[in-house]
């Protein structure tokens, strides 16, 4: 099962004694898991969309740090800025989010130390954008919007496939290497063969680059979040570009305070979970 394979490869990230185990887990719990974490001095779970399942398996500080290890393929030096910003994404396209204590000089953070917590985030290639969906992006700029970890990456991830093989040119602000999961200047995510990738960049800066250079008829970014955000969504749609966008955000009453420039967005796409499986309503904006 494809799904399993995809839970496997992240467990080949783990130090050898609790990959094992890993590698052991109920197949069915493999195929729906979507993340595995690592907390030090406690133990490792496997996060699912019906809940946590906790494992009988200590993780030590050593483990932790072999994991990253692993995950950089032994280069801390080059992965630096990016661990800094608190994540790193692996060959395959695992993201994995860093807790520790964050280190401050001349007022800015500089890294992390003490790493104790990792989550690493399974990388669906779901194929979940149907053809209404499709359609209404295809028509006018698209809004995701869900709770965190209600997939919405993977949703915006398959709908800039279908539209980029359709023939579209998209650009791609994959900010935090969860979209595209960039290895090496390749994707390992499956975003199309049209789709151009800026990542690491903050949205409106990349907006700007983006407009300059690869003139595109789309620009698909996630997790938009306060003025800079909005002034590069409003930039772009002023350029005549269509926008696929994320947002977290449960409800039409939570998005109406969450400051959209309006007349941006013309449909919102909300994704809810029941009895474990996403479902997703469209609406008029």
């Amino acid at each position: 099962m494809e799904a399993s394979r995809e839970f496997d490869g992240a467990a080949m990230l783990l130090p050898r004694r609790i990959r094992d185990r890993m590698l052991f887990l109920d197949g069915d719990l493999r195929s729906r898991a979507e993340e595995i974490r690592l907390r030090g001095g406690r133990g490792a779970s496997v996060v699912t969309a019906s809940g946590t399942v906790a494992l009988d398996i200590a993780v030590t500080r050593a483990d932790i740090e072999e994991t990253l290890d692993n995950a950089v393929c032994s280069s801390m030096h080059s992965a630096a800025d990016s661990i800094r910003r608190g994540f790193v994404t692996a060959p395959g396209g695992y993201r994995i989010g860093i807790c520790g204590s964050v280190v401050i000089k001349a007022g800015e953070k500089s890294g992390i130390r003490n790493v104790s917590s990792l989550c690493i985030r399974i990388p669906r290639m779901c194929r979940c954008a149907d053809e209404r969906i499709i359609k209404a992006a295809g028509e006018a700029s698209l809004l995701v919007a869900s709770p965190p970890a209600g997939g919405k990456t993977t949703l915006i991830r398959d709908i800039v496939r279908r539209l980029s093989d359709g023939g579209s040119r998209v650009a791609l602000v994959d900010e935090r290497g969860e979209l595209a999961a960039m290895n090496e200047g390749i994707p390992q995510l499956d975003v199309g063969k049209n789709t151009d990738v800026l990542e690491n960049c903050p949205k409106n800066d990349a907006v700007e680059l983006l407009l300059r250079s690869m003139n595109p008829q789309y620009i698909a970014m996630d997790e938009l979040g306060g003025r800079e955000d909005m002034e590069a969504v409003r930039r772009a749609s002023g350029c005549g570009v269509r926008l696929i966008a994320g947002i977290h955000c449960p409800s039409r009453e939570k998005l109406a305070a969450a400051d959209m420039p309006p007349g941006i967005f013309e449909r919102v796409v909300f994704i809810e979970r029941k009895g474990g499986e996403r479902e997703y309503r469209m609406e008029e904006l």
